[in-house]
This record gives C-alpha cells, structure tokens and sequence, in this order.
C-alpha cells in the first residue's frame, strides 16, 4: 500500500456550546481547523485533523501540506517509518511546535488507514482495552460566565446526565481568593456531591496562590485541579502538589514525550493530560499513555473527544474524556454521551467520516 494523494484545508467552524445550552464563550465566532484527507493506491482513504490557533492556521496548513508531500510513495501501515523521514526532513524544527502539531495530522490520518485497510477500530489497534470509557462536559463552565451563568449552566448538565464536569478559575485580572473559593463552592452547591468536578486555572496562578487557595477549597473534593501554574514549572507544580490534598492535572500544553518524563519523574502531576495535536498523534499519544502507566499514573485526554475516544479506551490507565464540542461541527456524525459515559465507535479507523458539505461551507483556505 502507496499514499497517493492528499487533500488539505484551512476550515473555521462556528463556536457553539451544546452541552448546557449555554452562550459559546469563546473570543471569537469560529475556531479554525486543518483538515487533511489522505488516500491511497488501495482505494482506502484516511482522514485527520490539527489545529494551532487561528494566526497559525495558514501557516499549519503549509506545514501539514509539506509533511504529506513527503509521506507520497511511502506505506501508511509502516508509520514509525514515515514518522522517521519527517522527523529528518523537518531537521531542528522538532519536536515540538508547528512541527509537531503538522505531524498529528499526517499520524491520525495513517491510523485511520491502518484501521480500515485491517477492518479494526484504532482502540482495537491500540490496545482495546475496553469499549465505553467516562466522559465529562467541558467549555460550558467558563470563566468569563457570571456566577449565575455558570451556577444555571451546571446544573443543567446534571438534569442532561452528565456525571462529570469542569469548571475554570483565576482569569486575566486577580481576584481576592474569597471570591475564586466562594465561585466554586456554590458550584459545587449546586450540583452536589456526587458530580466529579474538575477546574481548570489555565496556568494563571502563581505556585503560591494555588496552594493558599488549593488548601482553601480542599473541602470542595475536586477530581482534579488542572493546570494550576505554568506548565514546564515542574518544581512549582510539584510543591502545589505535595502541599494540596486534591489530584492535580497537567500536560495539554506539552510537545512530546520527554517533557512529559520531566513532569512525571518531578512527581509533578496526578494525572497526565495527553493533546493528541501536541503528541503528535496517537503515536506519540499512546507512548505517552505507556510512560504514565509505567508510574501507576492514570491519563486523559484535551479537546478531539471524537479522536481521543479511542485511545483513552485503549489503554488500561485510561480515565476520562474530555468532551469539548469545538471540532463536533467537522463530521457526519460523532459520539455522543450516553448515561455519563461514550463508547468507542465500532466503524473502522476511528469511525468518522468528515461532513464536506460543512467542509466546503466552512473553508477559508
């Protein structure tokens, strides 16, 4: 089997929030994607995705472009191979980065391939270690929502079956730490004891602040506190770890696998949060997925739930999925949370199949 072809596309599909009904809260009206279908001399055409933030979503598509241009020839099912020559090609530009980012999309669009041409799901190819996995609401809890906004917004998504959900704190302009403990105790007020809530500070705390308000809402039972201070601080996340009861999460903005070693040899983190986009696709993802497990340290997943599905259900430390609808509007049809839970497509590759309709009416390059 020969990659052939391949097609790519700048897309900017309109924020939504559907999970509560809620406004978008988003700093735009779109959120741009790069689209990439890739086919073969077989016949069998895979599809993946990436995204970088919308100043680079040209500049990725190019990158995206380049990387297909040089997988032409090669054999999708080999793709440690492939992997192998664009790490070369692209010389100092790895490992993180753009590259990075390019390369998930030439990754998930070679699995998808494998999955089809072998009739298998990519959970069945990872690992397929079970079928349904947790699943929990994320982006309608936000930050810049009133107290009332987000009070109404999460008890909507327990009236809508939702067992998980997060929720965000700190945000561009401090606060008094009675304010940020008051917000998320009457969250939990709210939707009571037996939700798992999560909040997200998005690296906006100073390691200080996090742990004097850590231990202030200790008795909000939080599943996780994710990113509390910035992500390589890897001493400061460790003492906000050692000095709060509450797990603490963190990962979504690291490129690759060896910051992640840094994070968990420094006892950083809790729980690993694995970006498929930064990974570098379920590649990376899945090793990234073996070196928490080797540390008896369970992962999950940001954004790309329709992807991600898949590898959290692969592997035996998988816990949750994040279900951020930002990419919902790219497909035909996506899984859905089913009594606090979503399972794994059983279509193979990862079951998708991108809506060109919105495709074509979404393009912006």
């Amino acid at each position: 089997m020969k990659i052939t072809h391949f097609k790519c596309r700048v897309v900017a599909v309109p924020v939504v929030e559907p999970l509560a009904d809620g406004p978008p809260g988003s700093l735009g009206p779109t959120r741009e994607f790069v689209t990439l279908e890739m086919g073969t001399d077989e016949g069998i055409e895979g599809i993946g995705f990436t995204n970088c933030g919308t100043a680079l979503s040209h500049a990725l598509k190019v990158a995206v472009e380049r990387l297909a241009q040089l997988s032409m020839g090669e054999n999708p099912l080999r793709h440690e191979a492939v992997i192998a020559k664009l790490r070369a090609a692209a010389g100092g530009a790895g490992p993180g980065g753009i590259f990075m980012t390019a390369l998930a999309a030439i990754d998930i669009a070679m699995w998808d391939i494998r999955g089809k041409a072998l009739n298998q799901t990519v959970c069945e190819l990872a690992g397929g270690h079970r079928e349904r996995v947790p699943v929990y609401a994320s982006g309608a809890l936000m930050r810049q929502f009133s107290l009332d906004q987000v009070v109404k917004s999460a008890v909507r998504l327990k009236e809508k079956g939702w067992k998980q959900m997060k929720t965000q704190l700190g945000g561009p302009t401090v606060v008094p730490p009675e304010r940020e403990v008051e917000r998320i105790k009457l969250i939990r007020e709210a939707v009571g004891d037996d939700i798992d809530l999560m909040c997200d500070i998005n690296q906006l705390w100073s390691v200080h602040r996090a742990i004097d308000i850590g231990r202030r809402i200790e008795s909000v039972h939080l599943y996780w506190l994710e990113d509390p201070t910035t992500h390589d601080d890897y001493a400061g996340l460790a003492r906000i770890n050692a000095e709060t009861a509450m797990p603490i999460a963190a990962g979504e903005c690291v490129y690759g696998m060896v910051p992640f070693r840094h994070l968990i040899e420094a006892r950083s983190i809790d729980i690993v949060m694995i970006d498929i986009f930064r990974a570098g696709g379920v590649t990376g993802w899945m090793k990234i997925a073996a070196m928490a497990e080797a540390f008896n340290l369970p992962v999950v997943s940001h954004v790309a739930p329709e992807l991600q599905v898949h590898l959290v259900a692969a592997c035996p430390n998988g816990l949750t999925v994040e279900y951020m609808p930002w990419s919902v509007e790219l497909f035909e049809e996506v899984p859905v949370m089913e009594q606090g839970e979503i399972a794994v497509p059983k279509k193979p590759g990862f079951g998708l199949k991108f809506d060109q309709k919105a495709l074509q009416r979404y393009s912006v390059g």
